[in-house]
């Protein structure tokens, strides 16, 4: 499935092939999901089929105590109605142990399809391209996991078991009915007219209100986590009272949208309401005539007025459920649209083992696009080394970061080939290319949880010796030792608790103890200061000794330890050269390095 197909899906209006689509894409996911719990269903519709048998054969009971056993007991014969009341005993006590049943079945079932679907959504997220997580926003995959989740978990807690039931219960009602009194299953027949044409207006207007719903409560999320996530933004610029607003008109839109469901649900519930009663109202004239004619037993009667008025008790309940399911609805075909999104990065089937990788890397006639066809890299061709160091120079959107992006597989080439030590990176299992290369963002992200935990990250068997090792290489260790618990010490989300420079650092040695045969640093100095860059320059020293290393930097100090720097305009290499070279002369690099020390007087 395309990127493009999946951002269409927060539009509330679909045309008739999209809708089309989207179903389908929700039934193969749904198909997916019960296929590994066929046997469970089967043994729950066993348990709940017997159980709601059961307990419609109640009113039958009754019509016989009132017509046979009664009779019977007022000359004396007790026996018929002492066997009728332990029957409807037993009836009732097997009912209610079945559905207690069939409920604790049902709800460990739900519990296991939801489990699976969630770590499905997880994992698939993972596995996604950059590209998706660039372009499907992470508010909009937290609204998966969280909002859109909870809408099946509803259904399946509540309406799915409850509905099922009862939609038996109505098929034995009608049965035991028709057998009892087939002249009041015609006046039943006749009230599913107007129940059916109420039943599909209801439908017809909560399925476009419910995909509403869902776009709503997205945009909610959406809204929620970006604001949260750039807090600092907020602050800097002053928008919390925008923000106020925005959210307060989204807010409003979710109410809105609800309110056109409640509403509609306050015109399907009285509906059934009262379809019932003029049933039950018809049946109570039209069996009392004949009651009095002498062509139908007191107790038939009355077994018929509590078929008819069970019969809609379940339907009173599907407008809830109606509820429940066009919510779980739309939240089905949203998590499917996730799920079926193609792994644009896709794992190799017989993935090359590379033994003791050097480093060599070899662009070859390698061209890339976006998905919105934008062409970054027409046709580029680059040999580096392996051990040597270079430095990658160029203005915003000349296609360095794109480079480097390739060379870590966050991207594949659109054409052309990218070789590590002669392999395709594509023939490369995931496992093998994160061993051999290595990026150092500028965000510099540490997780929740140690110090320790976060250098480890390079190496999750490594030793403590091994941790200690890496930050003392990076010149972190002493600052790691001031901190509260040392290398125990909890660094909280986003490393809260440390500076942008120390985050760096850490970073680093997560990189060094990973020892990959290529690293790359894009921007990895362009968040600090001056004194912080300096503190990093002896690391960066550490960690390019010995292995090919690719520098993506504006600041042009961090150019200077580089063995060779590429100047990039416009997807191609326009300078290539040591830097003394290029300071020496008069192309482009030259004149930024000057430009450089200009804004450094």
């Amino acid at each position: 499935m395309s990127m493009q197909g999946v951002a269409g899906e927060d539009r509330i209006e679909l045309n008739k092939d999209e809708s089309k689509s989207v179903r389908l894409r929700s039934r193969r996911l749904l198909r997916s999901l019960i296929r590994p719990i066929r046997s469970r269903l089967a043994v729950s519709f066993t348990l709940v089929v017997i159980s709601q048998a059961a307990r419609a054969i109640g009113p039958a009971m009754i019509a016989f105590a009132i017509d046979r056993a009664l009779p019977e007991a007022i000359h004396q014969n007790l026996t018929p109605l002492f066997l009728v009341v332990a029957a409807y005993l037993g009836a009732a006590l097997t009912a209610a142990t079945l559905t207690y049943a069939f409920l604790k079945f049902a709800a460990r079932t739900n519990q296991n399809v939801l489990f699976d679907l969630r770590q499905r959504l997880f994992v698939h997220a993972q596995r996604l391209s950059l590209e998706f997580h660039e372009t499907y926003t992470s508010g909009r995959v937290i609204a998966r996991q969280t909002s859109d989740l909870d809408a099946i978990k509803e259904l399946l807690d509540t309406g799915g078991n409850e509905m099922i039931a009862g939609a038996l219960y109505m098929v034995f009602t009608s049965v035991a009915l028709y057998a009892l009194d087939p002249s009041s299953f015609v006046v039943l027949l006749f009230s599913l007219v107007p129940l059916g044409f109420l039943t599909r207006w209801f439908q017809r207007n909560t399925k476009l209100r419910y995909r509403e719903t869902r776009v709503a409560s997205a945009r909610l999320i959406v809204k929620f986590v970006e604001t949260m996530t750039g807090i600092r933004a907020v602050k800097a610029f002053r928008k919390e009272k925008a923000n106020d607003v925005e959210y307060a008109q989204l807010t409003e839109d979710y109410r809105k949208v609800n309110a056109k469901v409640i509403q509609l649900f306050g015109i399907y519930d009285p509906g059934l309401t009262m379809i019932g009663t003029v049933t039950v109202a018809v049946i109570l004239l039209f069996g009392g005539f004949r009651v009095i004619d002498g062509q139908l037993g007191i107790g038939i009667l009355t077994a018929a007025i509590l078929y008819a008025r069970r019969f809609f008790d379940p339907m009173e309940d599907m407008a809830t459920f109606y509820n429940a399911y066009q919510s779980a609805t739309s939240a089905l075909e949203k998590i499917s649209g996730v799920l079926e999104v193609l792994e644009s990065v896709p794992e190799p089937q017989h993935p090359v083992k590379l033994e003791q990788p050097a480093g060599h890397l070899n662009f070859k006639d390698v061209e890339f696009h976006y998905s919105n066809g934008k062409t970054v890299l027409p046709g580029f061709n680059l040999d580096i080394p392996a051990g040597q160091t270079i430095a990658l120079v160029g203005t915003t959107g000349a296609g360095k970061s794109t480079l480097a992006k390739l060379v870590s597989r966050l991207y594949d080439p659109s054409a052309g080939q990218l070789t590590l030590d002669g392999v395709d990176l594509r023939d490369l299992s995931n496992l093998e290319l994160r061993k051999a290369i290595v990026m150092v963002t500028q965000e510099a992200y540490l997780f929740s949880g140690t110090v320790a935990d976060n250098i480890a990250l390079g190496k999750p068997d490594a030793t403590s010796a091994e941790i200690r090792a890496a930050a003392k290489a990076v010149g972190v260790h002493e600052f790691i030792m001031s901190m509260p618990q040392g290398y125990d010490t909890d660094v909280n989300k986003r490393g809260g608790r440390v500076s942008a420079g120390q985050r760096q650092l850490i970073s680093f040695a997560r990189a060094f103890i990973a020892d990959p045969a290529v690293l790359i640093l894009d921007e990895a100095t362009a968040s600090l200061d001056i004194p912080s860059e300096r503190l990093v320059q002896h690391a960066l020293q550490t960690l390019l000794d010995g292995r090919t290393s690719i520098i993506i930097a504006h600041r042009l100090s961090t150019v200077s330890i580089a063995d060779r720097v590429l100047v990039m305009e416009l997807g191609q290499i326009i300078e290539d050269d040591t830097p003394a070279a290029l300071i020496s002369g008069t192309g482009k690099f030259s004149r930024m390095h000057a430009a450089w020390r200009a804004s450094l007087v």
